[in-house]
């Protein structure tokens, strides 16, 4: 299915009772970026025209037909990008019937294949497919496209696409209480991590092996998660950092198996966290980016691994909806890019000096 330029430019949608994401802003194997937010009825999209910008076409309108305003984005090495969003539509009765559903884009740029739809793990039961959370994707070393999504249960379901795209039944992988969105990371082994966040802790899930289904950890750790802000990135070795955004003071924090204590990071805000492992100046360093209380954009960076040394989050740009993200482009510079208030795509890119100073907001 191909997109078409709106004949006005359409607004993305914004539904306060939906969490916003991040990891919307993707590389693709040529090297140029592409942005997309959900809207009404579908996905809008953003491409570089050239490797580094400055210039974009878009917005194009890729059409998704009863799509909600929430999509989770994952892309692979191969260069794949998977859009995976929850649909509802009108079914016989009366009632509503929610299926998650998803479309690849094969190159950057190109046409956006058909929406296929996935269910939920009640196919005979639309009432409690109703209650299934959002999903969470991300692709493993093998190509094989891994969905994970609260079920009316509040435990853990997941389905997994097999390399050769064939699809697994729904598995149900236990767990209770959770009260916000899964979230899914890849580590450098290749193994994938799920979180789960309950009133006052987050359960963990691992795989054994690539390929194999997650399996529940019981090392799970004392926080108090902001529904729909939980984060993570690879930070060495096979180790992970989570992020997420704590529901008292609403300032960020961080937490590392291996180290096995809470790490606050300050920066009062709303969402989830945007995050890139990248050096600056020959150092290795983790960047954050989130929307601040005021609205606004706000970046910070530390040394990885050692949120002891403190964290500065310096406020940029006008005020934006939703979640900031956080990508290099093709000439290997820091991009955080923000959705403007009136539904305009803004980019501002590193300058080519010491640091991590950013070059002046541009309007796309």
């Amino acid at each position: 299915m191909g997109g078409r330029p709106a004949e006005s430019t359409p607004l993305p949608t914004v539904d306060d009772a939906l969490p916003a994401t991040t990891g919307w802003l993707l590389r693709g194997k040529d090297g140029r970026l592409t942005a997309y937010a959900p809207t009404e009825d579908g996905v809008l999209r953003w491409t570089e025209e050239r490797v580094g910008g400055p210039n974009w076409s878009g917005p194009e309108l890729l059409p998704a037909p009863g799509l909600l305003p929430y999509l989770s984005i994952a892309g692979g090495a191969q260069g794949y990008v998977h859009l995976v969003g929850l649909r509802r539509k009108p079914a016989a009765g009366g009632q509503i019937r929610t299926d998650v559903v998803y479309a690849v884009q094969f190159q950057t740029g190109r046409p956006l294949r058909d929406w296929q739809a996935l269910g939920t793990p009640y196919p005979k039961d639309l009432a409690r497919g109703g209650l299934l959370g959002l999903p969470s994707a991300v692709i493993d070393p093998n190509g094989s496209l891994h969905l994970f999504a609260r079920n009316a249960g509040r435990g853990l379901s997941a389905r997994i696409q097999k390399p050769s795209g064939a699809w697994l039944t729904w598995a149900d992988l236990k767990g209770s209480r959770m009260t916000g969105e899964a979230s899914a990371v890849v580590g450098e082994d290749g193994l994938i991590e799920v979180l789960g966040p309950t009133d006052d802790a987050v359960m963990r899930w691992r795989q054994p092996k690539v390929a194999a289904k997650a399996e529940r950890d019981l090392k799970s750790f004392a926080a108090r998660v902001t529904p729909g802000t939980l984060t993570s990135e690879r930070t060495g070795g096979d180790r992970l950092t989570h992020y997420w955004r704590d529901t008292d003071d609403r300032t960020v924090h961080a937490w590392r198996l291996e180290d096995g204590e809470t790490a606050p990071l300050g920066g009062p805000g709303t969402g989830p966290i945007a995050l890139l492992r990248t050096p600056v100046d020959g150092h290795d360093c983790t960047i954050l980016a989130q929307r601040g209380l005021d609205g606004r954009p706000a970046l910070a960076a530390y040394p990885t691994e050692d949120e002891s040394a403190g964290v500065t989050w310096t406020p940029t740009g006008e005020e934006c909806v939703g979640a900031p993200a956080l990508a290099l482009d093709g000439r290997g510079r820091v991009v955080m890019a923000v959705i403007a208030k009136d539904g305009g795509l803004r980019v501002s890119r590193q300058k080519a000096e010491r640091g991590l100073a950013l070059e002046a907001w541009s309007r796309v």
